[in-house]
């Protein structure tokens, strides 16, 4: 008895080497050299694209319509384009949207944008029709009737009585995108429908500077990532790459008035940021030491409206009935003229002079 044991303790040291051996082989862990990676360092990679949808692809199905809805509804996501305020909305196609250019930045001097580039939006209502796709953006240009909002009341003469007056109600925040396609709307996914929305809106981004880098070009880009400001930037690029400047002036030079933006205090450097009609016209950067530098030059040079061009296409989109002095079918070329160009001035009446008597005045004394 007593050898059996002793020889069992003998085999226990032979057998754990191995069994060290077979768990290492198993759960194999990081080398020696290299360290084993963190959360922190592993970066999550943007999705892929979805494949195209075919050209030959059938009508949406009900159930993908079904489901497509229940998706987008009550999304949160981001613009990466100025939507119009009130009732002139955003329509893609082919991957280009409109109004565009010229066009959408009158739209946004009338009406005012309603979504920035950037800006978080909240898809509150899908609806999918014959040849496109409706998405009201924080809740449309007009009010939603609620179902209560739908039922009527007759009174005691027999008129209609609403339960809620505010039954047609606009909603100056809100805006719209359609996009359209060919013939209908064909059967696709959930991802291939973000991916034909991305140059519009970005279901990807996690945060709205993430989005807003997105829609500017590379330089911009780069320079908001390091804080740093250029030389024909426009104020919102100034505030996502410096923020609310903590002091801001108003001054005059000559006939130009400027607002100054003052980013620092001493003994730190200090940008004083000289911003005329929107636009980054000068930088002046003190040092600690007690250096100025001034930068002038156009560093950024950003896409702009003919100011020229606009008064031209505004005056050809006047509408026809709009006042005027001429009569029905008179050319303005065709109105005569005073000699020299200038009006006479109609002689007035001298003050205080009696006037005769009308035909349905009473005369005394007759």
């Amino acid at each position: 008895m007593q050898r059996v044991y002793v020889a069992s303790l003998l085999c226990v040291p032979l057998l754990l080497p191995l069994n060290i051996i077979r768990a290492q082989t198993a759960n194999p862990g990081p080398p020696q050299d290299q360290p084993a990676p963190s959360a922190t360092s592993v970066k999550l990679k943007s999705p892929t694209p979805a494949p195209p949808i075919p050209a030959d692809a059938p009508r949406m199905s009900k159930q993908t319509r079904y489901e497509i809805i229940r998706d987008f509804e009550t999304q949160i996501v981001y613009a990466r384009a100025f939507f119009p305020m009130g009732s002139k909305g955003i329509t893609l196609k082919d991957g280009i949207a409109s109004p565009n250019g010229e066009e959408l930045r009158q739209v946004l001097a009338i009406y005012g944008p309603s979504i920035r580039p950037g800006d978080p939006a909240h898809i509150s209502f899908v609806q999918i029709k014959d040849n496109h796709i409706h998405f009201d953006l924080n809740g449309g240009p007009v009010h939603r009737k609620k179902w209560y909002e739908h039922i009527e009341v007759q009174g005691a003469n027999g008129g209609d009585v609403p339960l809620s007056p505010n039954q047609s109600v606009q909603n100056p925040h809100g805006t719209y995108l359609d996009i359209y396609f060919d013939k209908y709307v064909p059967e696709m996914s959930a991802r291939q429908l973000r991916d034909l929305l991305y140059p519009v809106l970005d279901f990807n981004a996690r945060s709205k500077e993430e989005a807003y880098l997105d829609t500017v070009p590379p330089k911009v880009k780069a320079a908001i990532q390091a804080h740093e400001v250029l030389v024909g930037m426009n104020t919102e690029m100034v505030l996502h790459s410096r923020g609310k400047a903590p002091k801001k002036v108003r001054e005059r030079d000559g006939e130009i008035e400027y607002e100054e933006w003052i980013y620092g205090e001493p003994p730190q450097n200090v940008d004083f940021v000289r911003i005329v009609n929107d636009e980054v016209i000068r930088i002046e950067t003190m040092k600690i030491g007690g250096e100025k530098i001034v930068r002038t030059e156009k560093e950024v040079i950003l896409e702009k409206p003919d100011k020229d061009t606009e008064a031209k296409k505004e005056q050809e989109e006047r509408p026809a009935t709009a006042p005027s002095l001429r009569r029905p079918g008179e050319d303005s070329d065709n109105v005569p003229k005073p000699d020299g160009g200038i009006s006479p001035v109609p002689v007035a009446p001298p003050p205080n002079q009696p006037s005769g008597p009308g035909p349905g005045d009473v005369l005394h004394g007759q």
